[in-house]
């Protein structure tokens, strides 16, 4: 006599040990209840993102905190400075914050049971709503200028980066650029153009007049464009600053 033993279907299975939990009509309300309460976190951070006012700090719990993820803003502001990139309230930035940093916001909330305010992004000019006159990273203010590394997304920088974005960093920089194209471009003068055989003297007469040249175009650029040094402009919300 052969036993034909029924299957065990798995997913009955686990309906009967949730109904015995639980009936129906009490898991939708407690699932509705769930899903309005994270709608409502995700309102509150989100707004906290896009209009909450600048504060001085988070009180955070000291013994949680990842030391990898503290930062000063002198540290901020070299890396703004070389990288030419903006130091600015959340509340500016114009790209898209995507979800993981929401659940990046609520994991550490949870963790250190507080409400993060005053956030701040690292990101190029581009990405920000500047008003008139490739890779965020969202800090939140710790006090004495200290700030901590909430979420990072998006692309890393060009490589080249940092030493396109040299000449922009100082006054000094820039000029030392136009001295050094200025002299490459005078270098290329054919000697014979306005002397049988140039001296030293007519070398730098040459040199001096198409640095005057260049300087001129840079600065009438400059100012038409409203563009300014990256020591002055990483925590300015100013487009033409």
């Amino acid at each position: 006599m052969k036993w034909n033993l029924a299957r065990t279907n798995v997913e009955k299975q686990l309906l009967k040990t949730r109904n015995k939990r639980i009936s129906q009509e009490n898991l939708l309300d407690q699932i509705n209840d769930i899903f309005r309460e994270q709608e409502i976190s995700d309102v509150a951070i989100i707004e906290n993102l896009t209009e909450g006012d600048a504060v001085e700090s988070n009180n955070f719990n000291f013994d949680l905190l990842e030391s990898e993820r503290i930062f000063h803003l002198s540290d901020i502001e070299k890396i703004c400075i070389d990288y030419r990139l903006r130091f600015l309230d959340s509340k500016y930035f114009k790209g898209e914050i995507p979800y993981d940093a929401l659940i990046r916001i609520k994991e550490i909330e949870k963790n250190h049971n507080i409400s993060l305010k005053g956030f701040k992004i690292i990101a190029p000019s581009k990405l920000f709503k500047l008003e008139n006159a490739d890779d965020p990273l969202l800090m939140a203010p710790m006090g004495n200028d200290y700030f901590y590394l909430v979420h990072k997304w998006g692309g890393d920088l060009h490589p080249l980066r940092k030493t396109l974005m040299w000449p922009f960093k100082t006054l000094e920089n820039f000029a030392i650029l136009l001295l050094a194209t200025s002299f490459l471009l005078a270098l290329m003068v054919p000697e014979g153009m306005f002397s049988y055989r140039q001296t030293t003297a007519e070398f730098f007469m040459i040199f001096f007049f198409i640095f005057k040249w260049i300087a001129g175009l840079a600065i009438f650029f400059g100012f038409k464009k409203g563009k300014n040094f990256s020591s002055a402009i990483w925590r300015s919300k100013y487009y033409n600053a």
